[in-house]
């Protein structure tokens, strides 16, 4: 599939409009799942890295429009495992000190400033902000992935977001809830991840942020795929039907051959002797095939096997 996670995060960034508390918790949650707390000259100050380009302008520009904020580059180094260039911003100074206490990240008591653990309730404050924050979020550490179109199967959807501390990623699989959107959590190495596997609870996550391009066209995946199940469900009960046939028509087969080299065929009555030679000289046809030569209900025909079967048995034995 084409870059699916990129589609979502450029239609996050192209359609978002907020106020200074939507803004607060987009920020709050990107620095959370793509970023680290530095300290410079005494001051808490942020790196932030993305390799997506749209995503790096929407943060840079939101930093130096809203909160007047000078962002650098510290680094660009190229991802060996999808060849794009990954880039490091980095801001610290006392301008960014108080920007990390506003959006919940850092507060002060009367032993001095310390790193909040889990989401600050002040950003969560409407539904909106709550909204933002789940954008903030999947901007700074989500992908999403759909299933190949080409492979058979009903597994494939996958949505997660990647978390630096369990506080937080428990408080964002909680905030999920309140839109009753259910994820679940689970811890890799030095990092929490949140996931969802299914397709209609992705659906519903895509649909409460906004993103309506990126949900369509998981929905026309879905219905392909669901097209492409059905049709290989069909073929092989096809294929299986025809297993089946093989395999009657065989035992069969060997059933009349075992009486003809006993008895012979004319040791039978004629309706017997008459499925005999049909089904004998046409060793590939269905029984209803065999029926309607024979101008009989297919269950008429069954009974005739059946007879003939419990003949050869009696005479192996």
């Amino acid at each position: 599939m084409q870059n699916f996670t990129g589609e979502i995060k450029n239609e996050i960034t192209s359609e978002f409009v907020g106020n200074r508390e939507s803004k607060n918790a987009i920020l709050s949650a990107f620095i959370r799942t793509s970023g680290s707390i530095i300290s410079r000259d005494g001051y808490f100050g942020f790196e932030i890295v993305t390799e997506n380009e749209k995503t790096a302008e929407f943060f840079t520009s939101l930093l130096e429009d809203e909160y007047g904020l000078k962002v650098t580059v510290s680094s660009a180094n190229l991802d060996l495992m999808n060849g794009k260039d990954k880039l490091a911003f980095e801001c610290a100074n006392k301008n960014t000190d108080e920007l990390l206490s506003e959006i919940g990240i850092i507060n002060e008591d009367n032993s001095g400033k310390y790193f909040v653990f889990g989401i600050d309730e002040k950003l969560l404050v409407s539904d909106r902000c709550k909204i933002d924050y789940i954008k903030g979020a999947f901007l700074g550490g989500g992908s999403c992935t759909l299933p190949d179109e080409n492979i058979f199967s009903r597994t494939g959807y996958h949505f997660e977001i990647v978390f630096s501390n369990k506080p937080v990623a428990t408080n964002f699989c909680e905030l999920l809830c309140s839109f009753e959107i259910l994820a679940k959590l689970v811890e890799r190495k030095d990092k929490v991840v949140v996931y969802i596997k299914s397709q209609a609870v992705i659906s519903d996550i895509l649909d409460a942020i906004g993103c309506t391009k990126c949900l369509s066209k998981l929905n026309k995946v879905v219905e392909k795929k669901e097209k492409q199940n059905n049709e290989n469900r069909i073929n092989n009960c096809s294929v299986s039907n025809i297993d089946k046939t093989v395999t009657a028509s065989v035992n069969q087969v060997r059933a009349i051959e075992i009486i003809s080299q006993t008895i012979g065929l004319q040791g039978l009555d004629k309706p017997l002797f008459d499925v005999a030679e049909c089904r004998l000289a046409d060793k590939n046809a269905s029984m209803q095939e065999l029926a309607d030569r024979l101008k009989i209900s297919k269950s008429c025909l069954n009974h005739r096997m059946r007879k003939i079967n419990e003949i050869a048995l009696s005479l192996v034995d």
